[in-house]
């Protein structure tokens, strides 16, 4: 029974000791896993878990969003209050060139012809190479990510606000 015993405690001694995978990760594996992620990175995180929803008019949720109601829920997420509906979101934050525009900022846009105003809102997930990508909700598409080069976009282009 005693070398049963023995064989058991060198058995676990062994394993316990050979195990030791820490020692495998690369040091940017390290510094990945460390780096802490911003607010602006969670925001866009948010929305780009709703690309491929339908849209529907007032929709907050998996089961239909418009465009307003993306970003309302996307910043609520981290806590950052925005009012509900685009020409009222337009309001908010602070107006920023488009130039300097960067992950985080909202474009809006006027894609009526009836003079209401700013009536759609996107929240920019990348900025590359002086190209500026955006989620969005459309009637026909639903929730999809768009270039801001796009012909469509560039002409019912309005104004660009900074949240955080």
């Amino acid at each position: 029974m005693r070398n049963w015993y023995v064989v058991v405690l060198l058995l676990l001694s062994f394993v316990i000791t050979s195990c030791s995978s820490t020692k495998n990760v690369s040091n940017s594996a390290k510094k990945s896993v460390n780096k802490p992620i911003s607010k602006v990175d969670r925001v866009v995180a948010n929305a780009l878990k709703y690309k491929g929803v339908k849209y529907r008019f007032g929709g907050t949720t998996a089961k239909g969003m418009d465009c307003s109601g993306i970003v309302y829920v996307s910043y609520l997420d981290e806590n950052v209050q925005l009012p509900r509906i685009s020409r009222d979101m337009a309001k908010r934050g602070r107006k920023i060139a488009l130039k300097n525009a960067r992950k985080g900022d909202l474009l809006f846009f006027k894609t009526s012809k009836k003079g209401r105003g700013i009536n759609h809102v996107g929240l920019i997930v990348a900025v590359s190479n002086g190209k500026i990508k955006f989620i969005h909700a459309t009637t026909s598409r639903g929730v999809i990510v768009s270039d801001l080069s796009q012909k469509y976009w560039k002409n019912a282009y309005v104004k660009t606000n900074r949240i955080l």
